[in-house]
């Protein structure tokens, strides 16, 4: 197995394309002016520390804990970003033997962590917990409170507490979940979600769904309706974001913790409503009882294996960040904990850029996880600051005065404007920072307004101050209000109102995009992808233009904090291609258009391992194959496998599948074979549905068995799969060979498709050279049904 760290070089990106999407994008960073550097220092920054990372290293939680599994990130009203995952041992390697409850990590630069506590230890852990282990942080802020909700599987439900700054004090308000929950599932993996016209929503569920149902107005219970929106095998870890008309569900299916042998990966689904249906990028209902494309990040042969469980950051620039776990193949295991107790998987932080192509997100533009330098958030402003050391230092005013600096245990340093004097109250004042931010820029600023008639707003303006731009919360309208001057004339006002029960006397989070002459503005109170407004309007050119960035205030009980600007990010609109098959090689191919069952004859290139089966036959151009009441897992190695030797060199065999199997475990297609314990394995085949009602699933199953690295001596395990494309009655898979001789590996990577045409790219698995693999087939597991081979076709690669 591997032993060291290693840049990601997978010939199915192709070889080259996980190295080169990295390069570009550090190069296109470079290139862009401005972008995540100051041309001075910013005004009111944070304190002392040093410059943000242009560059960093997965795993990003290295340093400050072992382990991290099931991250969730919000950035606080200090200007910091605080990370909260599922209880573990993280800090075997300092001699601890037990585990942190919700261990919490905080950082400037989203990439370098420190601990920073945990959020409930043995004294002040609620009785209701019952001794159960707490899993799946969901962290929001919402009405002057950060809500952490997690997961208590010993209980069946999901807990919440609350406080007013990230690392707490906390507060315990008891089980959010009504028993029984009214979803069919484990009652775990939630997130909260508030939709644009302020609606709360609750997504849960594990094994094998997910729901969702709405929350009362504090955020403590679900009410009402339970509907599920998801499901499939062991889907679980829901995360749902809103851009632009859609919704999208991220969530990670398979098995999440079975170290080298874990087939977790992150996959989506989209929606016009929160409550669905959502489908995936083919077209798929995520209820529908298949297996679902939509990959996100999934194992690429790189280090990292089974990445999931994700949330979603967004930097300065505007650029979104998938933040989520993947297993280290050269360190998959944490020793024993808890007196030998607690057996479990190591799962750091793995932080790497998301990109939105044709309306989809992917990682890195499909090029998976990160396991060498990349191009960093970026989390410094050209122009602006968070008030925390340095007060209004460095801020000049425009027009009306009153701007002066206080702080909170929350936000640190703010700017706060209470106007005095006659007729000060309803006049307009400006605080602007040094610097220059860029005409194509992501701005924002926390906001709250805490009298009646007040607005507080963020503005950038022109060397010429009759061009200004101002995004407003503006109270007396009860609305998000943008208002564009040039020249000093007003080009129009757009009002788009807040929900009618938005905290005006709490932090609110306005952010504003140009892109050209687009204006794109939203109000949240996390950053996470859930505005409560969202407004775009077009520009007149002579609006768009460098400037200052700032805060704005009108009337009294206006505050402003976290105010600056980025140069906006270039987004990646093109995925990085994957390699398709070379030529054909006859030599190593079948259309079975001849009358012998392959591997009966002494000319044939085919063999049998305990054969041939019963019932098989060639006819009509096909080889018929009845599936049989036996297995290939494990000690249990009873079925019949059909072989044949692979090509030397990289290659990839397909073929294509008529099946229809109609009873649990039934399964046909291909396989790539050393022995009954080494093998990788690409089927359709029928898994019952968790809770389901006895339904069936029928997915694409991507598996392989092997050794575990970490035994002594080394033990043969089967695999937690990965889950492929959907499937259909006709199925064409592919698995795609590469021999890694640098870290002496096989790598393989399944495709499926349901037209022979368009194919949906799963995951890698890998195992280290022993033997030599042949192609194979297989039909297996329970009797009743038949696999018809159309043909096995093996190609060179490109």
């Amino acid at each position: 197995m591997r032993r060291t760290c290693r840049t990601t070089r997978s010939r199915f990106l192709p070889r080259w394309a996980a190295g080169a999407a990295a390069l570009v994008w550090i190069l296109t960073l470079a290139s862009a002016p401005s972008h995540g550097a100051q041309s001075g220092p910013a005004a009111g920054s944070a304190r002392s520390r040093p410059a943000a990372a242009t560059t960093y290293t997965n795993p990003v939680s290295t340093g400050a804990v072992d382990t991290f599994p099931d991250p969730a990130v919000i950035r606080g009203k200090d200007g910091l970003w605080y990370a909260y995952g599922t209880q573990n041992p993280v800090m075997q390697s300092k001699g601890e033997d037990g585990e942190r409850m919700v261990p919490i990590l905080r950082s400037a630069d989203m990439v370098t962590w420190e601990y920073a506590g945990e959020v409930f230890t043995p004294a002040n852990k609620p009785a209701w917990h019952q001794g159960s282990r707490l899993w799946a942080p969901d962290v929001r802020y919402a009405a002057g409170l950060y809500h952490l909700y997690y997961s208590v599987p010993g209980r069946n439900t999901v807990g919440l507490v609350t406080s007013a700054t990230p690392t707490g004090p906390w507060t315990d308000r008891g089980a959010v979940l009504p028993s029984p929950s009214g979803c069919p599932a484990g009652n775990i993996d939630q997130a909260q979600f508030t939709d644009t016209d302020g609606t709360p929503y609750l997504y849960w569920g594990s094994y094998d769904t997910i729901c969702v149902a709405r929350m009362n107005a504090d955020l403590t219970r679900t009410e009402g309706e339970v509907t599920q929106v998801a499901r499939g095998r062991r889907v679980e870890g829901g995360f749902v974001v809103r851009r632009d008309d859609f919704y999208y569900l991220f969530y990670s299916d398979a098995g999440c913790c079975d170290g080298a042998y874990s087939g977790y990966q992150v996959k989506v689904g989209r929606s016009t409503s929160p409550t669905g249906p959502f489908t995936d990028d083919e077209g798929t209902d995520l209820m529908a009882l298949t297996s679902k494309a939509g990959v996100v990040a999934g194992a690429n042969g790189n280090r990292w294996i089974g990445p999931g469980h994700n949330s979603l950051q967004t930097d300065l620039a505007g650029q979104d960040w998938l933040v989520y776990h993947g297993i280290p193949a050269e360190a998959p295991d944490l020793a024993p904990a808890s007196n030998g107790t607690l057996k479990l998987t190591r799962r750091p932080m793995l932080v790497d850029r998301l990109d939105w192509i044709d309306g989809w997100p992917v990682v890195r533009a499909g090029t998976g996880p990160s396991d060498g330098p990349t191009a960093a958030p970026v989390t410094s402003p050209v122009a602006g600051g968070t008030f925390n050391d340095t007060g209004l230092k460095g801020w000049r005013t425009e027009g009306a005065s009153g701007w002066s600096a206080a702080t909170d245990p929350d936000a640190r340093g703010y700017a706060t404007r209470t106007p005095a004097g006659s007729g000060s109250g309803t006049s307009t004042s400006y605080l602007l920072a040094g610097g220059r931010a860029p005409a194509a820029l992501r701005a924002e600023a926390d906001l709250r307004v805490t009298s009646a008639d007040g607005a507080a707003g963020l503005t950038f303006a022109h060397r010429d101050p009759g061009n200004r731009i101002v995004a407003w919360l503006d109270r007396a309208r009860g609305a998000l209000v943008t208002d564009v001057r040039v020249g000093g004339r007003s080009r129009g006002e757009q009002v788009t109102a807040l929900p009618s029960a938005f905290s005006w006397d709490t932090w609110n989070n306005v952010s504003v995009e140009l892109r050209g002459t687009r204006l794109t503005a939203e109000v949240s109170g996390d950053r996470l992808r859930d505005p409560v407004a969202v407004q775009s309007r077009d520009l007149p050119a002579a609006a768009v233009r460098e400037g200052a960035v700032g805060a704005a205030a009108r009337g009294a009980g206006a505050a402003a904090d976290n105010v600056g600007a980025a140069a906006l990010y270039r987004p990646v609109t093109e995925r990085v291609a994957t390699a398709g098959p070379g030529p054909l090689l006859p030599g190593h191919s079948d259309e079975f258009d001849g009358a012998t069952v392959p591997g009966t004859d002494a000319g044939s290139p085919w063999q049998w391992v305990r054969g041939p089966a019963a019932g098989v036959k060639v006819s009509g151009g096909g080889f018929s194959w009845p599936t049989q009441d036996a297995e290939l897992y494990l000690g249990d190695n009873t079925a019949s496998v059909l072989l044949r030797d692979a090509p030397k060199g990289d290659y990839t065999v397909e073929t294509k599948l008529r099946f229809a199997p109609d009873r649990a475990a039934q399964q046909a297609g291909l396989v790539l074979y050393e022995n009954d314990d080494r093998w990788f394995k690409l089927v359709h085949s029928v898994l019952p549905l968790t809770n389901g009602n006895s339904a069936l699933l029928d997915v694409s199953e991507f598996g392989k068995e092997g050794e575990r690295p970490t035994t002594t001596p080394p033990t043969a395990v089967a695999n937690a799969p990965m889950f492929g494309g959907p499937t259909a009655d006709t199925l064409w898979l592919r698995m795609a060979y590469h021999r890694d001789t640098a870290h002496g590996e096989h790598e393989v990577r399944a495709s499926t498709s349901r037209d022979g045409v368009h194919w949906s790219a799963g995951g890698v698995w890998t195992l280290p050279v022993r033997g030599e693999l042949r192609i194979g087939l297989v039909s297996h597991n329970r009797s009743g049904t038949t696999a018809e081979f159309d043909y096995v076709r093996t190609y060179a690669a490109p």
